[in-house]
């Protein structure tokens, strides 16, 4: 088994020891991102909805510099800190993923990193 790490300048930097990304066997594994801008590593502003839309951009950026896109991803998991913005943050979702959208999971958790409000990672299988 190898294992690539996969790092891009479209999404923030690990704020801790963690890879952006590991590519295995076919498959491409996306840390969690939150909604921090790639560039300064801030939280965004306006709430859950553009902390969402901000994950999610970082998260297509990781699945490029993969050789992936979000048409690849087979798994996501939703992190948030309030299951109450799970029909907002899924109206965000539903418009980066493609049909048939992805196996997802999606848990309530006590807190995020930087108080994020939301936190979403990928798996995804390489185009051959």
């Amino acid at each position: 088994m190898t294992r690539q790490a996969i790092t891009t300048s479209g999404a923030p930097a690990a704020i801790g020891p963690y890879s952006q990304g590991i590519a295995s066997d076919g498959l491409v594994f996306c840390s969690g991102q939150l909604g921090l801008e790639p560039g300064t590593g801030a939280m965004v502003d306006g709430g859950v909805e553009a902390q969402a839309e901000r994950a999610l951009r970082n998260l297509e950026a990781v699945l490029d510099a993969g050789g992936c896109s979000f048409a690849d991803v087979v798994k996501t998991t939703v992190f948030l800190a309030d299951i109450d913005d799970f029909p907002a943050v899924n109206a965000i979702y539903a418009r980066f993923m493609p049909d048939p959208p992805p196996a997802r999971s999606t848990f309530s958790v006590g807190k995020l990193p930087k108080g994020g409000l939301i936190e979403i990672e990928a798996i995804a299988r390489r185009r051959s």
